[in-house]
């Protein structure tokens, strides 16, 4: 389990990232509030191995209504993770499963699937 202070995900912000080692030694995972409510995903774009942010945590389009993918421009749906424009298109990001309470997100990592 990992705990992540609630003010540090600004709805529509930069996410929080962190380690996923039983996905492997480089693998992260972040976390999102989008409408009031957080997400967290493997970082890892459905359509290539790659980690969506090319700069940390920033995982939103310009205009904060979409996950993105730097590499190839694949657009998710933050609440469910869902690829609607780009490469991997009808595909998903990996959810990880969170609970948020006492202004903490706590992120359940045996919810990860290899």
């Amino acid at each position: 389990m990992i705990a992540i202070d609630s003010a540090a995900v600004q709805d529509g912000g930069k996410g929080v990232r962190f380690s996923l080692p039983a996905l492997g030694e480089f693998a992260t995972g972040f976390v999102v509030r989008f409408n009031q409510l957080p997400y967290a995903y493997v970082n890892q774009c459905a359509h290539v191995s790659v980690e969506l942010d090319w700069n940390e945590g920033e995982f939103f389009t310009a205009q904060g209504d979409y996950l993105i993918c730097a590499t190839h421009g694949a657009h998710y749906r933050p609440d469910n993770g869902f690829c609607v424009l780009g490469p991997c298109k009808g595909k998903s990001l990996k959810p990880i499963a969170l609970v948020e309470q006492n202004q903490k997100i706590m992120i359940n990592l045996a919810s990860i699937s290899k």
